[in-house]
């Protein structure tokens, strides 16, 4: 098993599983509803303005990093 990390930790080019999802359920859901959910794949396509483009479930996503910095990743 390798170590967690914050997604907003991840590098470009970076492809990273989701471990936990952490914050309020209002934000859970948000992020549920977008893909972001334990076991999926994420990939880090590219850092931009203080957000990240993620790639998820074949679409590109824009998340700031304050919503990255809920989701624990491996």
């Amino acid at each position: 098993m390798g170590d967690t990390m914050l997604l907003s930790m991840a590098e470009s080019g970076e492809n990273v599983e989701i471990k936990r999802i952490s914050g309020k359920d209002e934000t859970r859901r948000h992020l549920a509803g977008m893909g972001f959910i334990e076991g999926q794949r994420v990939t880090v396509i590219s850092e931009l303005a203080g957000g990240l483009i993620l790639e998820i479930r074949g679409a590109r996503i824009a998340i700031d990093r304050g919503m990255a910095n809920r989701i624990v990743c491996e």
